[in-house]
């Protein structure tokens, strides 16, 4: 051999446990307040919104329906979206409460 063993490399050192960890903490922290936080606050937020639902709000559903809710079940809400045209809907379908007077603007 050219170059003695002694030489050739450094002695291995041992890696610190927690510096080897950090990155997966810092993207895990990244992760929680860019993508689950605010997916969480908007669930919930969403969840006030049905539960607030009352006859008479003028609602969008996710498939683009303007429509005023007549009937509001556990499960279902029953939209007017014409005269005396009644469609019934999942309520988690229900993107968003319009302020009154909406539709007729719309119409």
């Amino acid at each position: 051999m050219i170059i003695p063993p002694a030489y050739a490399a450094p002695a291995a050192q041992q890696a610190d446990p927690v510096m080897s960890l950090l990155p997966f903490i810092v993207i895990f922290v990244l992760f929680w307040f860019m993508l689950i936080r605010p997916q969480m606050k908007r669930a919930k937020e969403q969840k006030k919104m049905l539960d607030a639902l009352q006859k008479g709000d003028e609602v969008v559903t996710a498939g683009g329906l303007l429509g005023k809710v007549t009937k509001v079940g556990d499960q279902y809400v029953s939209l007017e979206i014409a005269d005396g045209v009644v469609v019934q809907v999942q309520k988690p379908t229900i993107q968003a409460v319009l302020p009154k007077g909406t539709l007729k603007s719309a119409s």
